[in-house]
């Protein structure tokens, strides 16, 4: 069973709202497709709107899959909630903060080997460890260059976005979401961190062009150590821009040494590849409560991949609905082809 249509209300559906995250053939929904590499496989609204135990259930900024197979979903008002992996139906939420005890920008989410939780927050930036019920137990090292101005060369509201853990569990990488003040626009910084005896330290740092007027603000890391990379831009009157790419890192320059990046030569950037526009995806009779290119997008900002076979990625994808009346909670479920 696969979600095709719209679930309006979180009475109706969640309980209907199933299999988001199913797998089925490989030539299932072609009619679905939004490019040659990833088709839709349904969306829900089940949750927009809705609150748990008191908590707005909303804002997400980042989704990862926990060991028991639930979903977690950051908020970026600090709020980590536990989602059924099959019906999103929440089942706890946990309260973060900072060491002060002052409330996150919280962006970015890795679920680590040890069921502990990685989690950037932008206002910094700043990537700290935390416990399963909110405690923080550690925090990693951040390059000066990254951190907001006047203490770095970020700009607010556009550092670590994006959190993901390559295979193996050795390697983390954090996303900019835009370019540092001095290197040339639209080249945003990928922070690596290595892991040695239980703690990470810095690691290689490598750029990643985003398209003109798009920020990134989720990557994942894949089965064979590619990234699926969101990138994303916003229209007044218009509506937002979404596309997925495929990004391999492997080969690209350290860019860690370097005070300024401006398109000189000898720096490898990261290899891209375009996988979808989600604007080219049936829109499977979704509605926007703004104009949109495509009824079914909004702004969306969190991505994990739910499982994976023969090369075809379940990919899940939610939208951050800034708690505002005209932007929507919303699910997405693609098949990625690789």
């Amino acid at each position: 069973m696969r979600l095709r249509t719209v679930l309006a209300t979180a009475a109706a559906g969640l309980t209907a709202a199933t299999c988001l995250t199913a797998v089925g053939p490989a030539n299932a929904h072609e009619s679905n497709a939004c490019s040659p590499s990833v088709s839709i496989e349904g969306f829900s609204d089940a949750l927009d709107k809705t609150t748990y135990e008191g908590t707005y259930v909303g804002n997400f900024s980042a989704l990862a899959v926990n060991r028991d197979g639930s979903l977690a979903a950051l908020s970026d008002r600090s709020s980590l909630f536990g989602l059924d992996g099959r019906t999103l139906a929440p089942k706890g939420v946990v309260q973060l903060a900072d060491e002060s005890g002052a409330a996150l920008d919280a962006e970015g989410l890795v679920v680590d080997r040890d069921g502990t939780y990685l989690v950037s927050s932008e206002t910094e930036p700043s990537v700290r460890r935390y416990s399963r019920d909110g405690r923080i137990l550690d925090r990693l090292p951040v390059p000066d260059a990254l951190r907001v101005a006047p203490a770095g060369r970020a700009v607010g509201n556009g550092t670590f976005e994006g959190l993901t853990m390559l295979p193996g569990g050795r390697t983390l990488i954090a996303s900019m979401e835009y370019a540092l003040s001095g290197d040339s626009a639209g080249i945003v910084r990928l922070q690596t961190w290595k892991r040695h005896h239980g703690s990470f330290a810095l690691g290689a740092q490598y750029a990643y062009r985003a398209d003109t007027g798009l920020g990134v603000p989720e990557v994942t890391a894949t089965p064979d150590g590619r990234l699926l990379v969101l990138e994303r831009g916003f229209t007044a009157g218009v509506g937002n821009t979404v596309r997925l790419y495929l990004a391999d890192p492997r080969r690209a320059t350290d860019t860690s040494g370097i005070d300024h990046l401006t398109g000189q030569d000898g720096v490898r950037l990261i290899k891209k590849t375009l996988l979808a526009d989600i604007a080219d995806c049936p829109d499977l009779g979704a509605t926007a409560k703004q104009p949109q290119p495509n009824p079914l997008l909004d702004n969306i900002e969190a991505m994990t991949i739910t499982g994976h076979r023969n090369g075809r990625l379940n990919v899940l994808l939610a939208s951050d609905d800034n708690q505002n009346a005209v932007q929507t909670t919303r699910f997405y479920s693609l098949r990625v082809r690789t």
